[in-house]
C-alpha cells in the first residue's frame, strides 16, 4: 500500500486504511472503490491524502506521479501481490465467462490455467481467502463471486482433511458452480430491478445448464460435474434443482453450497447490501439449522472466526474494543472490553455483533 495525495486520485482505486476527519468514526472505510462519490466525500471533509493498495479494483497497477509515502512491510507486500494476482483472475474469468456467453466453448484447460495457481497461492496462507469479499463490487460481483467461492471451497476441503488432488476438484467445482449462468438469458443477469417469478425460475435453472456445459469434459471429475449440479441443494430437500436430501447429496455439494451461501451474503450485491462475515457464519450455523452439514460449517469457522485473545474489534454499534474472553460453544460472540474499559458480552447483546477484527 502507499500513501498518495487525494487529488491523484482514478476511479476503482482501493482504500487500504480507514479515513478519518474531525470525528471518532471513519468517512470511509478501509478497502471502499473509490468513485466520484468518494471524491466528493473525501473533497468536502479536506481531506489531503489517503492511504491506497497499489493494484486497483479492474487488476490494473495505479501509478500516481507522486507517492507521499509507500508503506511498505513484509505482510503488507505479500497480501498486495495476492490481491493482485486475484483482481488478475477475476478479470480473465469475466473474459472467459463472456466467451461462454457468445457460445464458445467451455474448455477446463482454460480455466486451470487461470485458476490453479491462484489456488496454490491462496493455500499457502489461508487468511487472505477471507478478506477476498471487501474487493467484490456490484458490477462485477458475478466474477469475484466464482472466483472466492472456488478458494472458500478449497479452504474448507483442506480443514476436511481432504488430499491436494481432491481439494483441487472441490475448489474447481465451487469456481464453477455458477457456469450455468453463461445459458441464461443475459438481459436477466443484467437487470438492476427484482425479477419476476418467471425469470426467478429461469435463473434457478444455471445448475442443470452448468452440469450439460461440463458432461463432456473428460478431464473433469463426476464429482466435481455433480457438485455444479447439486450447490443449491439442501439436506432438508428445501433446495433445487432436485430437491434431493442429505444422502443424496455429495460431499463436494455440501460444501460448494456453504461456501456459495456465504460469500454471497458477505459481499455488495445489486440488491442487497454487505452483511459482516461473523454474522453470516452466525446465520448459516443456526438460523438455517439442518440446510447445511455441520461439519462443512465448523470447518468454515476455522478461517471465518480469525479471534483471539486480544484482538482489536470493531462492533456493529460503531464501538470498538478488545476481546477479553472467547467462549468456543459461541466463537463469534466473546467478552468485549470496551474503551471505556466496560464489558460487553455479546452472548448477551445478540442485537450488536462483531464487524471486523481492526
Amino acid at each position: 500500500m502507499m500513501k498518495v495525495k487525494t487529488n491523484t486520485l482514478q476511479e476503482g482505486c482501493i482504500l487500504s486504511k480507514d479515513v478519518y476527519s474531525k470525528t471518532n468514526r471513519p468517512i470511509l472505510l478501509a478497502k471502499t472503490i473509490i468513485d466520484q462519490e468518494k471524491k466528493r466525500i473525501l473533497n468536502a471533509f479536506l481531506i489531503k491524502e489517503v492511504s491506497v493498495e497499489r493494484t486497483m479494483i479492474d487488476g490494473k497497477k495505479f501509478s500516481p506521479k507522486e507517492i507521499i509515502d509507500a508503506e511498505e512491510t513484509d505482510t503488507s507486500l505479500r497480501l498486495s501481490k495476492f490481491i493482485t494476482s486475484y483482481l488478475h483472475v477475476v478479470q480473465q474469468f469475466k473474459r472467459l465467462f463472456k466467451g461462454w456467453q457468445a457460445g464458445a466453448s467451455f474448455d477446463i484447460i482454460e480455466v486451470r490455467k487461470i485458476y490453479i495457481p491462484l489456488l496454490e497461492q491462496a493455500l499457502s496462507d489461508e487468511k487472505d481467502i477471507f478478506h477476498l469479499h471487501h474487493y467484490s463490487t456490484k458490477d462485477d460481483y458475478f466474477y469475484h463471486h466464482a472466483i472466492s467461492v472456488g478458494l472458500i471451497s478449497g479452504y474448507i476441503a483442506k480443514k476436511l482433511g481432504f488430499e491436494m488432488g481432491n481439494i483441487v476438484q472441490v475448489s474447481l467445482g465451487g469456481c464453477l458452480s455458477d457456469v450455468g449462468m453463461a445459458k441464461v438469458p443475459k438481459g436477466i443477469l443484467e437487470k438492476d430491478i427484482p425479477l419476476s417469478f418467471e425469470e426467478y425460475n429461469e435463473i434457478k435453472k444455471h445448475p442443470i445448464y452448468g452440469f450439460k456445459m461440463l458432461e463432456k469434459s473428460s478431464s473433469l471429475k463426476k464429482e466435481v460435474k455433480i457438485a455444479v449440479l447439486q450447490h443449491h441443494e439442501r439436506l432438508d430437500g428445501s433446495g433445487y434443482p432436485g430437491g434431493e436430501k442429505e444422502d443424496r447429496i455429495h460431499i463436494y455439494s455440501k460444501i460448494v453450497a456453504v461456501a456459495d451461501v456465504y460469500h454471497a451474503m458477505i459481499s455488495e450485491r445489486t440488491y442487497r447490501s454487505k452483511q459482516s462475515p461473523y454474522r453470516v457464519w452466525e446465520m448459516i450455523r443456526h438460523d438455517d439449522f439442518g440446510k447445511f452439514d455441520l461439519k462443512v460449517i465448523k470447518a468454515l469457522a476455522t478461517g471465518v472466526v480469525q479471534i483471539v485473545i486480544g484482538s482489536n474489534v470493531k462492533l456493529s454499534n460503531g464501538t470498538t474494543g478488545e476481546v477479553l474472553y472467547i467462549n468456543n460453544t459461541y466463537p463469534t460472540r466473546p467478552t468485549i472490553k470496551l474503551k471505556n474499559n466496560e464489558l460487553l458480552d455479546l452472548e448477551k447483546n445478540r442485537s450488536i455483533f462483531i464487524e471486523q477484527i481492526i
